[in-house]
């Protein structure tokens, strides 16, 4: 199996559905190994190191966010992308507090997902950026390591996260849309809502603790870095 891009864990108790990943995935070059209850899924994801995680929410014997929030918790940043079958706020706020990165609501195209999976490894890697070193007031980001310091104390992100901040970061003062950022940061259109960037940069803030508001909201257009 070539794993050229990489191995991506797919936990999905639907087989119809983790079959389709699994082929999509693995035509654009992705290993893609499949677990369809949550306990596999977690230990799998511990084992096999993947570069990204696919996690249903709702799963036999553990759900998605638990999967992730337990890696979180053992310090495993790895990317996860979560599936929900339910269009609510609920879901989709609960994966992103828990350190998600991006979600999919059910029934989506498998190559979107793809290319979310693409998008989500892109933010990882980040981009190529002769600035490597920035700061804004007492945060200062190392875009090569993608590290982040308040005040000298390192801040864990996730990537998604880390790309928000170092895209804020970026252009000191200069006000960005929340659909500028949806496009620059996540790698699609707006029409999929910018309600994810709110969460992100409310993620973000929380864990800036007294350096939140360098991070400042621009009513009615979107967020600045701004010391």
């Amino acid at each position: 199996m070539d794993q050229g891009k990489g191995l991506v864990v797919v936990v999905e108790d639907e087989k119809p559905i983790a079959d389709l990943l699994r082929m999509y995935l693995t035509r654009d070059g992705f290993g893609v190994h499949v677990e369809h209850d949550g306990p596999a899924g977690l230990a799998a994801a511990r084992k096999l190191r993947p570069v990204a995680c696919v996690l249903d929410i709702a799963l036999p014997g553990m759900d998605g966010t638990e999967i992730c929030r337990r890696l979180r918790e053992a310090g495993d940043w790895t990317p996860v992308l979560f599936l929900t079958a339910r269009d609510d706020e609920v879901d989709r706020i609960l994966g992103l507090e828990l350190g998600g990165d991006d979600y999919i609501t059910k029934p989506f195209s498998p190559r979107e997902l793809v290319s979310r999976v693409k998008a989500v490894l892109r933010r990882t890697q980040g981009p190529p950026d002769t600035q490597q070193i920035r700061s804004v007031g007492p945060i200062s980001i190392d875009a090569g390591r993608r590290e982040c310091r308040v005040d000298g104390a390192p801040v864990s992100l996730t990537s998604t996260e880390f790309s928000l901040l170092a895209h804020l970061m970026g252009r000191p003062g200069r006000v960005f849309t929340r659909e500028e950022l949806l496009g620059s940061v996540w790698g699609y259109a707006a029409h999929s809502g910018t309600r994810t960037v709110d969460v992100h940069v409310a993620q973000v803030r929380g864990k800036l603790g007294a350096a939140a508001n360098v991070i400042r909201t621009v009513r009615g257009v979107g967020y600045t870095a701004d010391a």
